[in-house]
């Protein structure tokens, strides 16, 4: 049975988003990320994705599916589906989940069989998702720069809630660095 990995990328003073809830500025290296081994292992790994509707909406392209790097099933936990389907293939579908985040990585883990559950983290999903129980491993990418303002992802989770076993640390380009945790 594979892994439930949540994943994120934070600046070195701990912020997810920019203060309008961005991520862009964290995944200005984001050519040189697809080309990575750490990344080219998640998308061979990876059987299905979850991801917030906010995620989804960031999105500006109706076909941005097609160059998605995980051409896998995902999973959109939202509190309410849109009305209009959006478009999919026959390797990226897209399920609306209105019945709560553990029930997107439930229905995700099924979809994913024996590969793992990608959940794509952000400063409001990674604390829910570390709440639920269901995740086995924490991946934080730094970026080497500053936001100052922002959201940050972990200010609201107590020292008690989570405990974490480093697996794996590895320099990326333009000063990423990769870390990897088994949540014990």
């Amino acid at each position: 049975m594979g892994k439930v990995v949540l994943g994120l990328t934070i600046t070195l003073d701990g912020f997810a988003e920019d203060s309008n809830g961005s991520v862009n500025t964290l995944y200005a290296d984001l050519d040189l990320l697809k080309e990575t081994e750490v990344m080219k292992e998640s998308v061979l790994t990876t059987g299905s994705v979850v991801m917030s509707q906010k995620e989804y909406g960031m999105a500006e392209d109706p076909d941005w599916y097609v160059e998605y790097e995980y051409q896998v099933p995902i999973f959109v936990f939202t509190d309410k589906a849109p009305e209009k389907h959006p478009k999919e293939s026959d390797k990226v579908t897209i399920t609306f989940v209105t019945t709560g985040i553990a029930d997107a990585i439930l229905q995700a883990k099924a979809a994913a069989a024996e590969k793992d559950v990608n959940i794509i983290g952000s400063a409001l999903t990674t604390p829910l998702c570390l709440k639920t129980g269901l995740i086995d491993e924490l991946q934080v990418d730094i970026v080497p720069w500053f936001l100052r303002t922002g959201f940050r992802p972990f200010e609201d989770l107590d020292n008690s809630d989570v405990k974490l076993e480093r697996v794996q640390l590895v320099g990326l380009p333009a000063g990423r660095t990769h870390i990897s945790y088994k949540i014990v």
